[in-house]
Protein backbone atom coordinates (compact mmCIF):
# COMPACT_ATOMS: atom_id res chain seq x y z
CA UNK A 1 0.00 0.00 0.00
CA UNK A 2 1.22 3.78 -0.72
CA UNK A 3 1.71 6.48 1.16
CA UNK A 4 -1.00 8.76 0.36
CA UNK A 5 -3.76 11.17 2.29
CA UNK A 6 -4.96 9.99 5.48
CA UNK A 7 -3.24 6.72 5.71
CA UNK A 8 -1.35 5.86 9.02
CA UNK A 9 2.51 5.29 8.27
CA UNK A 10 4.98 3.87 10.60
CA UNK A 11 8.53 5.48 9.78
CA UNK A 12 12.52 5.74 10.48
CA UNK A 13 14.20 8.38 10.11
CA UNK A 14 17.55 10.32 11.06
CA UNK A 15 18.15 13.88 11.05
CA UNK A 16 20.68 15.53 10.08
CA UNK A 17 22.44 18.98 9.48
CA UNK A 18 24.28 20.38 6.69
CA UNK A 19 27.43 19.91 8.36
CA UNK A 20 26.20 16.05 8.75
CA UNK A 21 25.84 16.25 12.88
CA UNK A 22 22.76 14.16 13.61
CA UNK A 23 20.11 16.20 15.05
CA UNK A 24 17.29 13.38 15.48
CA UNK A 25 16.91 10.03 15.16
CA UNK A 26 14.43 7.25 15.43
CA UNK A 27 17.12 4.64 15.74
CA UNK A 28 16.86 2.79 19.46
CA UNK A 29 13.20 3.71 19.39
CA UNK A 30 10.02 2.80 17.97
CA UNK A 31 8.96 4.39 14.41
CA UNK A 32 7.71 7.25 14.12
CA UNK A 33 3.61 7.11 13.95
CA UNK A 34 2.10 10.02 11.84
CA UNK A 35 -1.08 10.73 8.87
CA UNK A 36 -0.45 11.58 5.78
CA UNK A 37 -2.03 14.71 4.89
CA UNK A 38 -2.53 16.10 8.92
CA UNK A 39 0.17 18.11 9.23
CA UNK A 40 2.03 16.00 11.93
CA UNK A 41 5.47 16.57 10.30
CA UNK A 42 6.92 19.20 8.42
CA UNK A 43 5.73 20.24 5.15
CA UNK A 44 8.44 19.13 3.13
CA UNK A 45 9.01 15.75 4.11
CA UNK A 46 5.16 15.16 3.84
CA UNK A 47 5.41 16.05 0.55
CA UNK A 48 8.19 13.85 -0.22
CA UNK A 49 6.28 10.80 1.35
CA UNK A 50 3.61 10.62 -0.80
CA UNK A 51 3.73 7.35 -2.94
CA UNK A 52 6.08 5.92 -0.67
CA UNK A 53 5.65 2.11 -0.02
CA UNK A 54 6.77 -0.09 2.71
CA UNK A 55 10.19 -0.98 2.84
CA UNK A 56 11.32 2.33 0.83
CA UNK A 57 14.73 3.84 1.97
CA UNK A 58 15.30 7.17 0.38
CA UNK A 59 16.79 10.58 1.24
CA UNK A 60 15.33 14.02 1.35
CA UNK A 61 16.40 17.85 1.90
CA UNK A 62 13.89 19.80 3.23
CA UNK A 63 14.72 23.85 2.85
CA UNK A 64 13.45 26.31 5.72
CA UNK A 65 10.59 27.24 3.68
CA UNK A 66 9.22 23.96 4.09
CA UNK A 67 10.94 23.12 7.32
CA UNK A 68 10.77 25.41 10.45
CA UNK A 69 10.82 28.77 8.22
CA UNK A 70 13.34 31.62 7.97
CA UNK A 71 14.97 32.86 11.59
CA UNK A 72 12.96 35.97 12.47
CA UNK A 73 14.49 39.14 14.53
CA UNK A 74 11.36 40.23 15.62
CA UNK A 75 11.12 36.76 17.77
CA UNK A 76 13.89 38.26 20.34
CA UNK A 77 11.90 39.36 23.67
CA UNK A 78 12.46 39.86 26.59
CA UNK A 79 10.59 38.20 29.82
CA UNK A 80 10.92 39.20 34.01
CA UNK A 81 13.05 36.63 35.25
CA UNK A 82 10.61 35.20 37.89
CA UNK A 83 8.49 33.42 35.76
CA UNK A 84 10.85 31.06 34.59
CA UNK A 85 10.37 28.03 37.18
CA UNK A 86 13.33 26.49 37.77
CA UNK A 87 15.28 24.73 40.73
CA UNK A 88 18.69 26.16 39.85
CA UNK A 89 19.95 28.89 38.26
CA UNK A 90 18.63 30.48 34.75
CA UNK A 91 21.51 30.68 32.22
CA UNK A 92 22.15 31.19 28.40
CA UNK A 93 21.79 28.05 26.79
CA UNK A 94 18.80 26.70 29.05
CA UNK A 95 15.56 26.23 27.03
CA UNK A 96 11.96 26.92 29.04
CA UNK A 97 8.48 25.87 27.86
CA UNK A 98 5.58 28.17 27.99
CA UNK A 99 1.88 27.81 28.18
CA UNK A 100 -0.08 29.50 25.53
CA UNK A 101 -3.55 29.16 24.08
CA UNK A 102 -2.16 27.69 21.03
CA UNK A 103 0.21 25.17 23.44
CA UNK A 104 3.57 24.87 25.08
CA UNK A 105 6.35 27.37 22.73
CA UNK A 106 9.97 26.97 23.52
CA UNK A 107 12.03 29.90 25.19
CA UNK A 108 15.61 29.91 24.52
CA UNK A 109 17.54 31.59 26.64
CA UNK A 110 20.02 34.14 25.22
CA UNK A 111 21.01 36.30 27.88
CA UNK A 112 20.20 37.34 31.85
CA UNK A 113 20.78 40.62 32.77
CA UNK A 114 19.50 41.04 36.39
CA UNK A 115 16.11 40.61 36.50
CA UNK A 116 15.64 40.39 32.77
CA UNK A 117 15.93 37.50 30.72
CA UNK A 118 16.04 37.83 26.74
CA UNK A 119 14.71 34.86 24.97
CA UNK A 120 14.75 33.71 21.66
CA UNK A 121 11.33 32.29 19.96
CA UNK A 122 12.49 31.26 16.88
CA UNK A 123 12.69 27.61 16.70
CA UNK A 124 16.22 26.46 16.95
CA UNK A 125 16.10 24.62 13.71
CA UNK A 126 14.92 27.70 11.85
CA UNK A 127 16.68 28.92 8.94
CA UNK A 128 18.16 25.61 8.28
CA UNK A 129 17.88 22.62 5.93
CA UNK A 130 16.29 19.53 7.19
CA UNK A 131 18.26 16.20 6.07
CA UNK A 132 16.35 13.03 6.28
CA UNK A 133 17.70 9.87 5.91
CA UNK A 134 14.15 7.79 5.94
CA UNK A 135 13.04 4.34 5.62
CA UNK A 136 9.04 3.69 5.41
CA UNK A 137 8.22 0.95 7.59
CA UNK A 138 4.13 0.77 7.83
CA UNK A 139 1.26 1.77 5.79
CA UNK A 140 -1.91 1.21 6.06
CA UNK A 141 -5.62 2.89 5.88
CA UNK A 142 -6.80 5.08 9.64
CA UNK A 143 -10.45 4.15 10.75
CA UNK A 144 -12.53 7.80 11.54
CA UNK A 145 -11.70 6.97 14.73
CA UNK A 146 -8.05 7.08 15.07
CA UNK A 147 -8.15 9.64 12.47
CA UNK A 148 -10.11 11.85 15.40
CA UNK A 149 -7.80 10.63 18.18
CA UNK A 150 -4.62 11.77 16.16
CA UNK A 151 -5.86 15.12 15.65
CA UNK A 152 -5.90 15.97 19.19
CA UNK A 153 -2.68 15.06 19.77
CA UNK A 154 0.61 16.08 18.27
CA UNK A 155 0.53 17.98 15.51
CA UNK A 156 4.16 18.95 14.76
CA UNK A 157 7.63 17.43 12.74
CA UNK A 158 10.59 15.19 13.06
CA UNK A 159 13.10 17.56 14.83
CA UNK A 160 10.56 19.70 16.69
CA UNK A 161 11.68 20.94 20.08
CA UNK A 162 8.04 21.22 20.75
CA UNK A 163 6.26 17.94 19.98
CA UNK A 164 7.99 15.76 22.15
CA UNK A 165 7.89 11.61 23.30
CA UNK A 166 5.68 12.52 25.99
CA UNK A 167 2.60 13.56 23.30
CA UNK A 168 1.67 16.34 25.68
CA UNK A 169 2.94 19.25 24.01
CA UNK A 170 1.79 20.81 20.81
CA UNK A 171 3.22 23.60 18.94
CA UNK A 172 2.39 27.46 19.22
CA UNK A 173 3.69 30.71 19.67
CA UNK A 174 2.68 33.40 22.27
CA UNK A 175 3.76 36.85 23.05
CA UNK A 176 4.41 38.19 26.74
CA UNK A 177 1.19 38.20 27.57
CA UNK A 178 0.77 34.71 27.47
CA UNK A 179 3.21 34.37 30.22
CA UNK A 180 1.65 35.70 33.24
CA UNK A 181 -0.06 33.33 35.45
CA UNK A 182 -1.89 35.27 37.75
CA UNK A 183 -4.23 38.52 36.79
CA UNK A 184 -4.30 41.59 39.58
CA UNK A 185 -6.82 39.94 41.70
CA UNK A 186 -4.39 37.17 41.88
CA UNK A 187 -6.86 34.82 40.40
CA UNK A 188 -4.98 31.92 38.03
CA UNK A 189 -5.96 32.56 34.37
CA UNK A 190 -6.97 29.79 32.11
CA UNK A 191 -3.26 29.19 30.23
CA UNK A 192 -1.63 28.57 33.89
CA UNK A 193 -0.28 25.06 33.79
CA UNK A 194 -1.88 24.44 37.38
CA UNK A 195 1.26 25.07 39.46
CA UNK A 196 1.08 28.72 40.84
CA UNK A 197 3.24 29.58 37.39
CA UNK A 198 3.23 30.83 34.35
CA UNK A 199 4.11 27.74 32.52
CA UNK A 200 7.81 28.30 31.54
CA UNK A 201 9.53 25.38 32.33
CA UNK A 202 12.88 24.16 32.11
CA UNK A 203 12.89 21.26 29.97
CA UNK A 204 16.50 19.72 30.61
CA UNK A 205 16.04 16.94 28.13
CA UNK A 206 13.36 16.59 25.04
CA UNK A 207 13.40 14.59 22.85
CA UNK A 208 12.63 15.50 19.23
CA UNK A 209 9.98 14.12 16.97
Amino acid sequence: MKIAHNTMVSMHYTLTSDEGTVIDSSEGRAPLDYVQGQGMIVPGLEKAMIGHDVGDKFKVQVSPAEGYGERDEAMMREFPLNVFQTEGKVEAGMTFYAETPNGPVGLNVVKVDGDKVTVDLNHQLAGKNLNFEVEVVEVRTVSEEELEQMQHNCGCGCGDDDCGDDKDDKCGCGGEDECKCHDENHEKKENCDGNGGCGCKHHDEHHHH
